[in-house]
């Protein structure tokens, strides 16, 4: 029997609002069950803005019940959020989007809850105007943010803070990094352009090229050939910053997926670690070596526990990319919103400054450190490393600037959608001589 798209999507946006289940898992179980690529597709569409704009509509859906069905009918609760991002968010058809949502009802096995879903949905649409000027008069359900987030951004942030809330909630383009040790952009671009993608260079990142609308990459051309990997282009400025050339010995702190450790190898002929806490992670870089056919050591450690991987010599170049709340992409991991809570912070920072402070000393006499973060929260970013600038004398901040974003007290803040972007901090630190 075919699965219900809208059904499979409602007990989905369940496990992830209200169980705490990343988008990430509950699309690679469910999308099997879908054969036709199109229903796929819908799939995600849901399971993404339901996410996204959870925290928009599930107030809503309780104030258009008289007894909330968020604890007793977990599935039914998520389906009517989902029935208000179909009508507000997908705009799809009223009609048609309110029968489908009607009809799921019975494909969850719940068809005395068919006639409160029809009715809930049809009163939401003779309301609209005035329950949607409610929604909106409260940052939270405005821009479907957390409460905590959205101060946090208004502290940090004060000129800045609408716009990224703005951002996060637009669908971001896909970015992909082509692999210079197989392919050149122009050669990559004019290879989609001819397949019927409207692929184009990026601006100012050398290896990137964006297409405007997310898609399958395994069915892009060049992708089992290793031609390219996807990266927002935020991602793609550590090569940059890195400051490589042949010889030099690197070490990816906290690498998993392998993302920057891969470009990295396809910028010079290094020597690169990749370590990674998590063997399952692990897993992850070995598998995006093998596609993108590059060659680096991988160990499973700890990066803040270095006596139990380090062989005692020194790197010129270690790369940090930090733990951190993901602030700075919930455009792309609407999810994430769901699950960071303003209590997880403070052991964010401390996890930051262990890894930090243990890997210093890890650094050849004038080699760089870069420190990296897809926070837009200044006390996971600037804090931190001002932090390790006044407890070591032989550090320095290297200054620098990018063609987006803006200067931090030390480093440098993009902010979601500055040059269509994710949000990504940066600082690079060099040892004294």
């Amino acid at each position: 029997m075919k699965a219900d798209t809208r059904a499979l999507a409602a007990r989905g946006l369940a496990e992830i609002a209200l169980r705490g289940a990343s988008l990430r898992e509950v699309m690679e179980r469910s999308a099997p069950r879908l054969p036709d690529p199109r229903d796929r597709a819908l799939l995600m569409a849901l399971l993404s803005e339901g996410a996204r704009w959870w925290l928009r509509f599930d107030p809503a859906v309780d104030d258009l019940l008289e007894k909330s069905l968020r604890h007793k009918e977990p599935a039914v609760h998520a389906l009517l959020v989902l029935g208000l991002v179909q009508l507000e968010i997908l705009e799809l058809r009223d009609y048609a989007a309110v029968a489908a949502t009607v009809e799921a009802v019975r494909a969850l096995k719940r068809p005395p809850l068919a006639g409160l879903v029809n009715a809930v949905l049809r009163r939401w649409q003779r309301e609209r105007e005035s329950r949607l000027a409610k929604l909106d008069a409260r940052p939270q359900t405005r821009h479907a943010h957390p409460a905590w987030l959205a101060t946090a951004l208004q502290r940090d942030w004060p000129q800045q803070a609408e716009a990224v809330m703005t951002a996060d909630n637009n669908e971001p383009p896909l970015m992909l990094r082509v692999n210079r040790r197989r392919s050149e952009r122009e050669a990559l671009i004019a290879r989609l352009q001819a397949a019927g993608y409207a692929a184009t260079a990026h601006p100012w990142l050398a290896d990137a090229l964006v297409l405007p609308h997310s898609s399958d990459v395994t069915r892009l051309p060049g992708f089992d050939d290793g031609l390219f990997a996807v990266q927002d282009g935020a991602a793609q400025v550590a090569a940059d910053l890195a400051d490589l050339h042949d010889g030099l010995r690197v070490l990816d702190a906290c690498a998993a997926p392998g993302g920057k450790a891969c470009h990295l190898l396809e910028r010079a002929d290094i020597a690169l670690t990749a370590l990674e806490f998590d063997p399952a992670r692990a897993e992850r870089i070995r598998q995006n070596l093998m596609r993108l056919r590059l060659d680096a050591k991988i160990v499973t450690g700890d990066a803040g526990a270095p006596k139990g991987w380090w062989d005692g010599r020194p790197f010129d170049r270690i790369l940090l990319d930090a733990p951190c709340s993901a602030s700075g992409v919930l455009r792309r991991r609407p999810d994430v919103r769901l699950h960071r809570r303003e209590s997880d912070i403070a052991a964010m920072q401390a996890q930051q400054r262990r890894l930090l402070a243990a890997l210093w000393p890890l650094l050849a006499p004038g080699g760089r450190l870069l420190y990296v973060t897809c926070s837009v929260l200044r006390a996971e970013n600037e804090a931190i490393v001002g932090e390790l600038l006044a407890a070591q004398a032989d550090a320095q901040a290297v200054p620098f600037t990018l063609p987006v974003g803006q200067p931090a007290a030390v480093g440098w803040q993009i902010l979601p959608g500055d040059g269509d972007l994710d949000g990504m901090y940066y600082a690079v630190l060099q040892k004294s001589r």
